[in-house]
C-alpha cells in the first residue's frame, strides 16, 4: 500500500492537483481534497480486463482485427464520445482521417453554445490563475457551480494568498438563476451569496434587460423572469463599479433553443463593461470528460472543434449536421465507434449498426456492442495531458497503478494501423 500526494484529477475541470491518493494494489482511495466529482471516479473499481467480441472474451489482438473489420468498408462511420486525453485523441483523429469518419464530442451539443458566439462575435475571457488572484465580485449565471465543480469556491475565490487583493474574503458572489446546492459559495467570513432565481428559459430576458442596464438603458417593466428590475439595476451596478468582476456560466446547463443568443449577450455585456473605465472577463465552464481536450487537439490538427467530418478526404466542420444522434437517427451512419475513457456510466446510444466501445472499465449496456475493449484512464492506469476548463493550461496527469490495461491510444493506433 502507498500514499500518492499532489495528484491531478481529469475530472473535475477545474485542475484540482492536490489530492492524496492511498493505493493498494488495483483499488484507490481518495484519502484527502476529494470532492463529490472526483472521489467516485477516482474511487471506481476495475470489472472488465478482457475486450470482448460478440459478448464473449477475447485477446486484444482479436478485438482489434474484429474492430477493423467491421470499420473497412463502411461508408459513414461516426466515432462519439471522443472523451480522451491529448495522445488518445490524436489516435482518433488519425483514425477517423482513415476511416472516413465524423468525429463528434458528447458534450459538444452544449459546447455549440458557446462556440457560434464565438463564431459571429467573439468574446473575452479569462483564467482560473486570473479569477484567484484579481476577481472581487463573481456572477454566476444559469448553473449551480458549487454542483457543477465542488471545490471551485475554494480554490479559486476563498484562496488565502492573491497577488491583487488584500482580503479574498470580501469577494462578492451572486447567482444568476439558479440557486446555489449547498453553501460553498458563502464567504470564510460567513457572507453568503446573493441569488436571483429565475426559470431557466426566463434567462435569455433576464440576462438581456442586465445587459441593458450595463448600457444605461431604459427599462420600462417592473419585473422580467420574476426578478425585480431594481434588483438586476443593483447588479448592474455592482458589475460596474468592481474592478475586476467575472461572469461565469456552464453552456450545457442552458437547455433551451438558440441558448447560443444568451451566450453572446452575457459576452457583448462583458465588452460593454470594459467600456466603463474597470475590467470584466467571462469564465465559461467546461473541461469534464476530455471535452476541451478534444476541442483543443482537433482545434491544432484540423482547425475545427470536435464536430468534424472526414469523409471527403479533408475536414468539414459543421456544428449541426455531424451531430452523432442526428446522424444515427437519419440512418447517414454505418458504423459507430464510442470512445469514453473517463465515465463508466456514459455508454454509446443505443443502435443496431455495428457497434464499437473503447471505454472504462465497468461499463454496464442495455445492448451488448459487437466490440468492447477496456481500457485505462488517464491520470490513472497511465501519464498523460488533459486540458482544464480555461484551455490554458494542459494538466499533467500521473500513473497511480499498475492494471495491465492499454491506453486509448494504443487500441485507437492498432486499430488505425490494422486498416
Amino acid at each position: 500500500m502507498a500514499e500518492i500526494t499532489e495528484v491531478p484529477s481529469p475530472f473535475c475541470g477545474i485542475g484540482t492537483d492536490d489530492l492524496c491518493i492511498q493505493v493498494d494494489g488495483v483499488s484507490l482511495k481518495v484519502v484527502e481534497n476529494g470532492c463529490a466529482v472526483n472521489t467516485p471516479a477516482f474511487e471506481q473499481a476495475i470489472t472488465d480486463t478482457r475486450p470482448r467480441v460478440d459478448g464473449k472474451d477475447v485477446s486484444l489482438d482479436e478485438a482489434v482485427a474484429r474492430a477493423a473489420a467491421l470499420l473497412k468498408n463502411t461508408n459513414q462511420p461516426v466515432i462519439g464520445g471522443c472523451a480522451t486525453d491529448v495522445n488518445g485523441m490524436r489516435a482518433l483523429l488519425a483514425l477517423a482521417d482513415r476511416s472516413g469518419a465524423v468525429v463528434d464530442n458528447m458534450n459538444f451539443t452544449g459546447a455549440r453554445n458557446n462556440f457560434l458566439a464565438l463564431q459571429d462575435s467573439g468574446w473575452m475571457n479569462t483564467t482560473l490563475a486570473e479569477v484567484k488572484n484579481r476577481c472581487d465580485l463573481l456572477l454566476v449565471v444559469g448553473v449551480d457551480l458549487e454542483s457543477f465543480s465542488p471545490r471551485f469556491f475554494e480554490r479559486y475565490l476563498w484562496n488565502e494568498e492573491s497577488m491583487f487583493l488584500d482580503d479574498t474574503g470580501k469577494r462578492e458572489v451572486i447567482y444568476l438563476g439558479k440557486t446555489p446546492s449547498g453553501n460553498a459559495s458563502t464567504s470564510p467570513s460567513g457572507q453568503k451569496a446573493q441569488v436571483f432565481e429565475c426559470a431557466n428559459e426566463d434567462l435569455p430576458d433576464v440576462v438581456a434587460v442586465l445587459r441593458a442596464l450595463v448600457k444605461g438603458n431604459p427599462i420600462r417593466v417592473d419585473s422580467v423572469g420574476g426578478i425585480a428590475v431594481v434588483d438586476l439595476q443593483g447588479i448592474a451596478d455592482k458589475l460596474k463599479a468592481a474592478s475586476y468582476s467575472v461572469v461565469t456560466w456552464a453552456a450545457g446547463a442552458l437547455a433551451y433553443s438558440q441558448a447560443e443568443l444568451t451566450v453572446q449577450t452575457i459576452s457583448e455585456m462583458v465588452k460593454d463593461i470594459n467600456n466603463q473605465n474597470t475590467r470584466s472577463s467571462g469564465l465559461p465552464l467546461g473541461g469534464k470528460e476530455g471535452d476541451q481536450t478534444a476541442n483543443q487537439v482537433c482545434g491544432w490538427t484540423t482547425g475545427y472543434p470536435a464536430r468534424t467530418r472526414f469523409s471527403s478526404g479533408y475536414p468539414e466542420y459543421d456544428p449541426y449536421l455531424n451531430d452523432t444522434n442526428a446522424l444515427l437517427a437519419n440512418g447517414e451512419a454505418d458504423a459507430l465507434v464510442w470512445v469514453q475513457a473517463f465515465n463508466a456510466k456514459a455508454v454509446p446510444p443505443v443502435t443496431t449498426l455495428p457497434t464499437i466501445v473503447v471505454g472504462r472499465s465497468g461499463m454496464t449496456f442495455a445492448k451488448e456492442p459487437d466490440v468492447f475493449i477496456p481500457v485505462g484512464t488517464p491520470g490513472i492506469d497511465h501519464a498523460g495531458h488533459a486540458y482544464r476548463m480555461d484551455n490554458v493550461v494542459a494538466i499533467r496527469l500521473k500513473k497511480l497503478r499498475e492494471s495491465a490495461l492499454p491506453s486509448t491510444f494504443d487500441v485507437l493506433n492498432a486499430i488505425e494501423q490494422a486498416l
